[in-house]
C-alpha cells in the first residue's frame, strides 16, 4: 500500500481524484442510467494517469476503454468514433503495450523509455493521417454519421495520437488533448438531443486536463532519462 501511495505524486493523486469526482458527479446529475458510460469514464481517466507515468498498464486500461467507448458511440450513431476506437485505437493500444514493454527504461517495466522521431517520419505520419482522414470521410458519409466533419477530424487526431503513442513520443499526449477537444464538441452536440450524454462530454473534459499533464510529465521524463 505504501508503494502504491508513493508511486503517484500529490498533484497526480489530486488530478486523478478530481477527474473521478467530475465523472461521478456528472453521471449523477445528468445520467444515472447508463452504467456503461460511468464504467468507461472511470477506466479512461485511470488509464491516463498511468500514461502520464509512462506505465504500460495504462495501455491495458486503454484497450478496455476503447471497447466500452465503441459501444457507447454506436448508441448515438457516432460510427466514426465506433470504427476509430474499435478498429484503430484499440488495436494500436495493444501494439503500443508490446512496444512499451519491450522498451523499459533501465529495466524498469513500470516506466517506458521515451523516444523521438525525425523530420522524415513526421512527414510520412502526416501524409498517412491525410490519407486515413480522406478515406474515413467517405466511409462515415456512407453510413450517415452524425456531425460528419468533427467526426472526421476526430479520426485524424486519433490516428496521430495512437501512432505517436506507439512510437513513445511525448507529443502523443498533445494529439490526444486535441482529440479530447473535438470529442467535447461532439458529445456536447449529442447532449442537445439526449441530456444523458453530458456525462460523456464531462469525461472528455477530465481527459483534456489529464492529457495536458501527461505531456508535461513526459517532457520531464525525457529530460531525466537523457541526463
Amino acid at each position: 500500500m505504501k508503494k502504491i501511495l508513493s508511486y503517484f505524486s500529490r498533484f497526480e493523486w489530486t488530478l486523478w481524484l478530481s477527474s473521478v469526482a467530475l465523472v461521478i458527479l456528472s453521471f449523477l446529475a445528468f445520467d444515472r442510467v447508463n452504467n456503461l458510460t460511468l464504467c468507461a469514464s472511470l477506466i479512461g481517466v485511470t488509464s491516463l494517469i498511468f500514461h502520464a507515468k509512462g506505465n504500460p498498464f495504462g495501455q491495458v486500461l486503454m484497450v478496455l476503454f476503447s471497447l466500452l467507448y465503441g459501444i457507447i458511440s454506436y448508441t448515438f450513431a457516432y460510427y466514426g468514433e465506433m470504427i476509430t476506437y474499435l478498429g484503430m485505437t484499440m488495436p494500436m493500444a495493444i501494439f503500443a503495450l508490446v512496444s512499451w514493454l519491450r522498451n523499459p527504461y533501465k529495466g524498469n517495466r513500470a516506466e517506458v523509455r521515451v523516444n523521438g522521431i525525425g523530420k522524415g517520419e513526421w512527414g510520412l505520419m502526416w501524409i498517412a493521417a491525410a490519407l486515413v482522414t480522406l478515406l474515413f470521410y467517405f466511409i462515415l458519409a456512407y453510413f450517415h454519421t452524425a456531425n460528419l466533419l468533427p467526426s472526421t477530424l476526430s479520426v485524424t487526431t486519433s490516428f496521430v495520437a495512437v501512432y505517436l503513442t506507439f512510437r513513445r513520443c511525448p507529443q502523443f499526449a498533445l494529439a490526444y488533448a486535441a482529440n479530447d477537444a473535438v470529442l467535447i464538441v461532439l458529445w456536447v452536440s449529442a447532449s442537445f438531443a439526449d441530456i444523458h450524454y453530458v456525462s460523456v462530454a464531462a469525461c472528455f473534459v477530465a481527459f483534456l486536463f489529464n492529457d495536458i499533464y501527461g505531456y508535461v510529465s513526459w517532457q520531464r521524463m525525457k529530460k531525466r532519462q537523457a541526463s
